[in-house]
This record gives C-alpha cells, sequence and structure tokens, in this order.
C-alpha cells in the first residue's frame, strides 16, 4: 500500500488503553476513523474510538471482521499473541512491523539485535535456570537484575540482585518462565528519544528527554535533558540506525543511559511511548499525530520543540492532588478516563511548560 490514506479511512488498534486513546484522539484530529479492538470491557480508549470490539485475541472471527473493518493496523502494546498477527497480517498492513514486534517482545532477542548494529548495551547473560543465573553472574557480577525475556514493563518481572546471596531468590520469582541477567550500568541519567520514521523511510526525532523512575514506573520526563550536543546528536543518530534496519514505520521510543563512556541503549518500545507525552504541549506535532502520520503515508511533522516541557505521571494517589494541579496556570492535565484508582496505576499525567 503506497498511497496515502485519505481521511474518512479507518485506523484499527489493537489495545484500548491510554496509549489507544490518546492515538485516537490524533487520528481523529486528522479525519480518519478509529476501530479500538480490545478483550477487556470499557477501555479508556473506547471513550473517544468511533468502534470497539470487545473479543479475545484467540478470537479468529473476531480479529477476521476487525481487520476487514479498517485500512490499516497499528498497536499501542507490544504482547500481541503471534496467532493474531497472523491472522491480521494475512489481512490488512500491520505498522510497525512484525519484525520490530518479535525484536522487542523478547529482551534476549532485543539486546543481541543492539549488538549486531554496534550498539552498547548493559552486559547480559540468558537464563533458564539455576544453573544458568550462577554462570550468569560470573559473567556480570553483582548488583545485576533478573527479568523475565518476555512480558515485563513497568517494573514487572524483575528481581534485583545484590549478592549471590539474592539468587535463589530471583529465580524462583521468575517461576520457571526464560529470563536474563542484566549488569548494572554505571550511568548519571536515563535519556528516551520518540523517534518516527515514514513510509517512504523519512525520519523525524523529537528532541531527547530525561526521565526519573519512581518504584520501576516512569514518574517525569524533563525536556530538554541534560546533553551535549554532541551526545544528543549520537541520539539520535542511534535511534535513526535501528529504525532503518528494522524498515520501522511508524513511532519508537528508544531508552538510553548516559554513562562517562558514551550512550548505552536500555531498551526499545515499538509504539508511541510514556516518555513522548511531554510532545504533547512541546511541539505542533506530538507523538501521537506523528504515529498516525506515518502508518497513514502522510508526511511526518519535524518534531520541532518550542517551549520546555515537564510530563509528570499521575500514578494511583496522585489523583488526589489533582484540584491543586488544575489551578496552576502552567499545567495541561491528560486523564485517561480510568474508572478505579489502584497503586502503581497510571491514571493520567501532566505537562507544565516551563518557558515559553
Amino acid at each position: 500500500m503506497s498511497d496515502p490514506l485519505p481521511t474518512g479511512a479507518t485506523i484499527g488498534i489493537l489495545g484500548g488503553g491510554q496509549l489507544g486513546r490518546m492515538l485516537s484522539v490524533a487520528a481523529a484530529r486528522l479525519g480518519f476513523i478509529t476501530h479500538i479492538f480490545e478483550p477487556g470491557a470499557n477501555p479508556p480508549a473506547g471513550h473517544v474510538a468511533d468502534r470497539v470490539t470487545t473479543a479475545a485475541y484467540d478470537d479468529l472471527a473476531a480479529l477476521t471482521t476487525f481487520a476487514h473493518s479498517v485500512d490499516v493496523i497499528t498497536y499501542e502494546f507490544e504482547n500481541i499473541p503471534t496467532a493474531a498477527l497472523d491472522t491480521l497480517e494475512a489481512l490488512r498492513p500491520i505498522h510497525p512491523n512484525r519484525r520490530a514486534l518479535a525484536t522487542s517482545q523478547d529482551r534476549l532477542t532485543e539486546k543481541e539485535f543492539l549488538r549486531s548494529l554496534g550498539l552498547n548495551t548493559a552486559p547480559f547473560a540468558p537464563v533458564d535456570t539455576a544453573k544458568d543465573l550462577q554462570a550468569a553472574l560470573a559473567t556480570t557480577g553483582t548488583p545485576a537484575i533478573l527479568k523475565t525475556r518476555r512480558f515485563g514493563y513497568d517494573g514487572k518481572g524483575q528481581a534485583r540482585i545484590m549478592s549471590p546471596a539474592d539468587a535463589p531468590q530471583a529465580i524462583s520469582d521468575m517461576a520457571g518462565a526464560p529470563a536474563l541477567l542484566e549488569g548494572f550500568v554505571d550511568f548519571t541519567h536515563e535519556v528516551s528519544v520518540i523517534a518516527a520514521r515514514g513510509r517512504q523511510g523519512d525520519i523525524a526525532c523529537f528532541d531527547p528527554g530525561e526521565n526519573v523512575h519512581k518504584d520501576g514506573i516512569l514518574a517525569t520526563t524533563t525536556v530538554p535533558a541534560r546533553l551535549t550536543n554532541a551526545q544528543a546528536t549520537d541520539a539520535v543518530l542511534l535511534a535513526a540506525r535501528i529504525l532503518n534496519e528494522l524498515d520501522y514505520v511508524g513511532v519508537m521510543g528508544v531508552e538510553l543511559f548516559v554513562t562517562p563512556l558514551g550512550l548505552i541503549v536500555n531498551e526499545i518500545a515499538p509504539r508511541v511511548h510514556n516518555s513522548g507525552h511531554w510532545t504533547q504541549q512541546g511541539c505542533a506535532v506530538d507523538q501521537f499525530e506523528q504515529h498516525i502520520r506515518a502508518i497513514a503515508g502522510w508526511p511526518l511533522g519535524d518534531g520541532k520543540r518550542h517551549c520546555d516541557v515537564t510530563m509528570e505521571n499521575l500514578i494511583g494517589n496522585d489523583m488526589d492532588r489533582l484540584p491543586e494541579i488544575a489551578k496552576e496556570g502552567n499545567a495541561a492535565i491528560h486523564l485517561y478516563g480510568k474508572s478505579e484508582t489502584k497503586p502503581g496505576r497510571k491514571m493520567g499525567h501532566v505537562n507544565r511548560i516551563t518557558t515559553s
């Protein structure tokens, strides 16, 4: 499919969470229709999308009907079953592509891919058994962190190993799942690049943002990040290299550790990314519109930042602060429409403009 999608075309989105919600809003601004496919009832994206299919990812009949109703398919999270993708891809184009998904779904595959490009990562070793873990610790040393190879996010599926004595509990925490041991990296701070690649191979990157995590969950992203001009250039160039190698179409988040010896790639996310929410107030074309433009075959926005922004996630009881945040003159509030507040649950975010 080479022609740009016309307004009025339908974009299918796998997943109905907050990222799907914000993608739907961006698509609507460009005149597109959105159709969400989501197993859970009453998803946040369903409040703003044109259509919602509530069905499991193993419901092949529902997947087929969904695919026939849309012109292109994208997704808001990585862990989509392979069989579902097989069914959908036979009927409609999926952006980003299957290789990008397969690479990011498995931490070992991802690390090996990044190393194949000559990019630096944390030291790592695959771990399936307690014996593997002992051998891996001999390679990485401690402290280290054991992570499930698949299905981990926001600090879930991870166990810290501060000394060899922690190894038995860490392997138990994996509950038999294939894992990856990563050595700790001596970094000063973490940054991320939100990068986009269009269907014709054009690339546009937003300014790197500086991330702060709390309890394994992103707390704030601030732009500009503390980077030299050379570091900022390197960050953008390596993100572009990843996109090109994957023949990627859409927006990707690339997380990086800043170290005295250079930039180390932490992980990639083949979708719009939490650390890119600042673009909603900082740029004329935000990451969500950029993604829709890319998968629709439209020209990309240039990603230029017109102000400094700090994005703060509103997690769990942070919602109690909402009345005070609403009084702030420089704060733009984005809520996700989730009915129940839970500890650790992302309920929304606020973008604070810090300069004009």
